[in-house]
């Protein structure tokens, strides 16, 4: 009887385990939330200046002109996915996304492309976008 019971709980213990955490969600969760959908949105409408003023000085320098033109030219069938976000530390979050659009080699093909977009507090109520997707 007690190997029953031993093998009973440690069966639980291994299953609760095994579930994945629940995301951490705090003040500071929903407005970098927003950022990152806000960013993807100008992404997925082409509209380039709003998305450049979203975008930290250091993404700006890892991108060069030609790439971010290119990264704001989607096609006219473009979406995009976020899922839960994790906190990397106070201030900063990063969101998990899917990128989807038509390609511009194959007419109608859809393209799905995985990536992050890491967003950051940059002033009290201000959130911009520190890694592209």
């Amino acid at each position: 009887m007690a190997l029953v019971s031993f093998l009973v709980l440690g069966s639980g213990l291994v299953l609760a385990r095994a579930k994945p955490k629940a995301a951490t969600v705090d003040s500071d969760y929903v407005p970098a939330l927003a950022a990152a959908d806000r960013f993807l949105h100008a992404w997925q409408t082409q509209n380039q200046e709003d998305g450049l003023t979203m975008l930290t000085d250091a993404a700006k320098q890892h991108w060069s002109e030609e790439r971010l033109q290119e990264f704001f030219s989607p096609g006219e069938n473009a979406a995009y996915q976020i899922s839960g976000g994790k906190k990397l530390k106070a201030g900063r979050y990063a969101f998990p996304v899917a990128l989807l659009e038509t390609s511009n080699a194959v007419k109608g093909r859809l393209r799905k492309r995985f990536s992050e977009i890491i967003v950051t507090r940059a002033g009290r109520q201000e959130w911009v976008v520190d890694k592209l997707p």
